[in-house]
This record gives C-alpha cells, structure tokens and sequence, in this order.
C-alpha cells in the first residue's frame, strides 16, 4: 500500500512539477533526480583518492573493451596495468605476496574505470556495479583468492558506495596471458 502510495505520489509530482512536462522523460527525471544522491559523483571521489583514470589499452586480440546491450555493459577482461603501461606479473603466493596480489587487483580496477568512463563518458551514469570474476594468477595449493580479488572490489565500493556493492566470482588460475597476476571481468548496470 505505501508504494501504491508513493508511485501516486511521484506520477503527481511528476504531473505538477513546474518545468517538468507530463512525458516519460519528465518523470524519468525525477525517478532519477529521487534515486540518486545528490553528492552521488564517482569521478570527484576518484579525485578524492588521488586516482587519474588514463585512455583504456587497446584489446590485445579479436575482441572489444566493452558491450553496452540495454541497461547492461559487459567489460572485457583487464589486468593490473601499472603507470608505464606494463603489467603487474607472476604468481600470488609463489612471486608475489597477497599485499602485492591486493595491490594488482585495485590496478585492474582502476583500468576497468577507464574502459568504464571511455564507454560511457560520465561514471554518473553507473547505476549498480552487478557483477565481478576475478581469476588470479596462482600455485595450484594457493587458496586466499577473495583476499586478492578485494583490491578490486573495495576500490569499487570507496568509488561508488553502495552502488558498488557487487556479487563475485574469486578463483584461481594456473596461468594468465602474459602471466599476468589478475584479470577481472565486470557487468554494470547503468542509466
């Protein structure tokens, strides 16, 4: 009954809202102006953090960075690229320390960002980080995945908020291209 309530509410506002003509796009204005936060902006707390997104790296092979189908974009794979352009390499547990593999993981992050912002233009327009596959880089008998994978997911949630809460997939993988230490695959739902 209070949704009934505040849909009615909302198709009113909607109705006499000044400036606002009765169409779908005024009501989609307010249904965003009402979902979102006011002081939602992604790329001010990039800045916040000390994070310069830089231009995506150009797919390696036969693919694309990214697939935009509805509401839904499906990024290709990245890895942990560092400033120079080179990747962070070897194997968490046998060259590289969880810390490091922790490490690799907000890298690929931060270039999932940038096929992000270059797909959309405006990280505004993020509704829900959906989903994460993290495989990292490891020795069969390596088990702390998950704490590898969380350089990705917590530099997700400090960007986004609640909005960058996601589900997730951490495995392990006997080699990565370039022996890469991680790669990550993410779904976002967006406006």
């Amino acid at each position: 009954m209070k949704k009934l309530l505040f849909i009615g509410f909302l198709g009113l506002m909607t109705a006499c809202s000044p400036g606002t003509s009765n169409t779908k796009e005024g009501a989609d204005t307010l249904k965003a102006q009402v979902s979102a936060p006011s002081d939602y902006d992604p790329e001010a707390k990039l800045k916040e953090l000390g994070i310069e997104l830089s231009t995506p790296s150009a797919p390696v092979a036969n693919y694309v960075n990214a697939v935009r189908t509805g509401n839904l974009v499906f990024l290709a794979g990245k890895g942990p690229s560092k400033a120079d352009g080179s990747y962070v390499t070897g194997k968490v547990g046998v060259d590289l320390t969880i810390e490091q593999g922790y490490e690799a993981g907000r890298l690929t992050a931060i270039s999932q960002l940038s096929v992000l912002k270059a797909e959309l233009g405006d990280l505004r327009k993020v509704k829900r980080i959906v989903k994460v596959l993290g495989m990292v880089n490891c020795a069969p008998d390596f088990t702390d995945q998950p704490k590898v994978v969380n350089g990705y997911s917590d530099l997700m949630v400090a960007v986004f908020g609640e909005r960058g809460k996601h589900a997730r997939a951490a495995v392990g993988m006997g080699s990565l291209p370039n022996n890469i230490a991680i790669e990550v695959e993410m779904i976002v739902e967006v406006e």
